[in-house]
């Protein structure tokens, strides 16, 4: 039988709405507004229908007000004028989260400041309420307009705005203006910068293979996908089973090597292992073919099988850092289904999730609306950007990466000093187009991994067939991957897994190294086939421990290993560290 013709018609119409939506992501900052009018319409239309619950929020309304009117004539009969005794002697209208820094400042406690605060944060308690337990409204949608709502709260917080602001206005009166006119510089620079699309200011003194990415190796593997580099050895002998390290494709691997004092790679190396990392090709529009299979058989596969050429009879110990981490659990389910999990001594996940049930503020922006522009957007460049990946974390911690900058930067003109890890943050990355559409789907929203229906080589894999020892770590304040949704690792696989709770986010708590001032972690062991603890059960049950919790990990993977003996040769040089993929813009 003949093979069917495309039908020409249909794929004009489909290039056509393909084009419509790439414009329109342009246009809306790759967030889709349909998306975000179906959330809207879902609250409020269920709204409209819940008279009890518009009750409840007049109620609160004037509840708030009341409070608010109360405040105000406490501040008048106390005097509003005076500043020093007011936090102490006038109890606040509304206590700001704790979590919240904007106006800790005595100086918000001043006479009229201390009633915008105080109004500002009584409106963001009603929206608050408003946004949650409509009778109704699905979760995602509740979720999406509460998240839509503090960013438009945010935007009129008096915190942000120069007359408004007791601090900047203390500060503009001191320096008599200089402070504005050193931050309308900044912003200068930065918008310069940003339109040619140059790195910040101060990132050229952290450039990979001179001042971070610098402990010795030679990339003894190159393919279209990534370079393998072996580290050189800093100690007579080395564990015999070789550490592979996996990093996420969604950033350039050398956070993991930054600065030689907090470089993981070179704590391991000097600790006595053997180090391999993989360090990921940043893809152009030349790569939006590659997808999930190809990060799994030319990035771990070919990883593995390379290390195992160069350590031959010997275990690896694979650690896998975010996307690095899912990618790692994948592998080593799909080896435990093909009888060949013993290629691994140990599984080590960073703030990596296997289970996208919960995943955390990103699953705002992840529904079938959403991904359908950024799919449209993707088809048309082969990838999606740096600066689209950047503006979405902005708006998750909207106050740290946005408004604290304004505040800072442009009011106060304090510039704060580069530092490595901000330096690597902005060497931005792209991402394929048809393997970010495949994460987003199949493990985002579908959820497939945790569920037993994700492929591998046409067939699934699951979590369950895991047997190898685990070590999981998850960050306090990750907005990435909620320590919570990391931990229901437990519930998937029977293997015995040491979880380690070490406070910081997503970045700075994985970069955790020894000396490192006010770092605390817990640590418990869930052996093999045991029963599972709750979060919370696990909270309490948890012995905390102060410092860094890489030696506690070097230990771990010490108990797993044989004695020390001579070092592995290094594989055939390709190039020396860090090699070419890592400078690629």
């Amino acid at each position: 039988m003949p093979e069917k013709k495309p039908d020409s018609a249909l794929m004009g119409v489909r290039r056509l709405d393909l084009l419509t939506h790439a414009a329109l992501a342009r246009l809306s900052f790759s967030i889709s507004p349909q998306s975000m009018a179906l959330a809207v319409t879902d609250w409020a239309t269920h709204l409209a229908a819940s008279p009890g619950r518009q009750l409840q929020l007049l109620r609160l309304a004037g509840q708030l007000g009341g409070q608010l009117l109360a405040y105000a004539q406490r501040l008048l009969l106390a005097d509003g004028l005076r500043a020093a005794q007011l936090q102490g002697d006038q109890p606040l209208a509304a206590e700001p989260p704790v979590q919240d820094r904007r106006f800790a400042d005595p100086a918000w406690q001043w006479w009229p400041f201390n009633l915008h605060h105080q109004a500002f944060l009584l409106q963001q308690q009603w929206w608050e309420a408003a946004t949650q337990d409509v009778w109704g409204v699905s979760a995602h949608h509740q979720q999406v307009v509460s998240f839509a709502a503090r960013q438009c709260l945010d935007v009129f917080s008096p915190g942000n705005w120069l007359l408004t602001n007791p601090v900047v206005l203390q500060r503009t009166w001191r320096e008599k203006g200089a402070n504005l006119t050193r931050g309308l510089n900044y912003w200068l620079d930065d918008f310069q910068r940003l339109m040619a699309e140059e790195p910040p200011a101060g990132a050229e003194r952290f450039t990979p293979g001179r001042e971070v990415a610098v402990t010795p190796g030679k990339v003894v593997l190159r393919n279209r996908l990534m370079e393998l580099i072996q580290y050189a050895p800093a100690t007579a002998k080395t564990r015999p089973e070789p550490v592979l390290i996996v990093p996420a494709w969604i950033m350039k691997y050398y956070i993991l090597d930054l600065s030689p004092h907090n470089s993981l790679v070179k704590y391991l190396v000097d600790q006595g292992h053997t180090v391999f990392c993989i360090s990921w090709k940043n893809p152009d529009e030349n790569d939006g073919d590659l997808g999930m299979d190809d990060y799994l058989n030319l990035g771990f596969r070919a990883a593995l099988e390379a290390i195992e050429a160069i350590a031959p009879g010997h275990a690896v110990h694979a650690a896998g850092y975010c996307l690095g981490g899912t990618l790692l659990a994948i592998a080593a389910a799909a080896l435990a289904r093909d009888g060949q999990l013993g290629r691994l001594a140990s599984m080590t996940l960073f703030a990596a999730q296997t289970d996208f049930s919960e995943p955390g503020e990103l699953s705002l922006f992840i529904d079938e609306s959403q991904i359908a522009l950024l799919e449209a957007q993707m088809t048309q460049r082969g990838c999606l950007t740096g600066r689209q990946m950047a503006g979405a974390f902005q708006m998750l911690r909207s106050y740290d990466l946005l408004w604290s900058r304004l505040l800072g930067e442009y009011l106060l003109g304090e510039r704060r000093p580069m530092n490595d890890l901000m330096a690597w943050n902005a060497d931005t990355t792209r991402m394929p187009a048809r393997m970010h559409a495949q994460y987003l789907r199949r493990l985002f929203l579908h959820d497939d991994l945790s569920e037993g229906r994700y492929l591998v080589d046409g067939q699934p894999v699951s979590l369950g067939a895991l047997r190898l020892p685990v070590f999981c770590v998850g960050t306090v304040a990750d907005h990435v991957a909620p320590w919570r949704s990391v931990f229901k690792l437990h519930r998937l696989a029977p293997a015995e897994i040491t979880f380690v709770l070490t406070n910081g986010g997503h970045n700075a708590g994985i970069v955790s190294e020894p000396g490192h001032p006010r770092r605390h972690y817990q640590m418990l062991t869930r052996h093999a086939g045991g029963d599972s603890l709750t979060p919370d059960a696990w909270l309490a049950a948890a012995p905390r421990h102060e410092g860094s919790w890489w030696p506690a990990w070097n230990d771990w993977l010490n108990a797993r290993s044989g004695k020390p003996a001579q070092p592995p040769r290094m594989g055939d040089a390709v190039a020396d560290a860090p090699g070419q993929y890592v400078l690629q813009k």
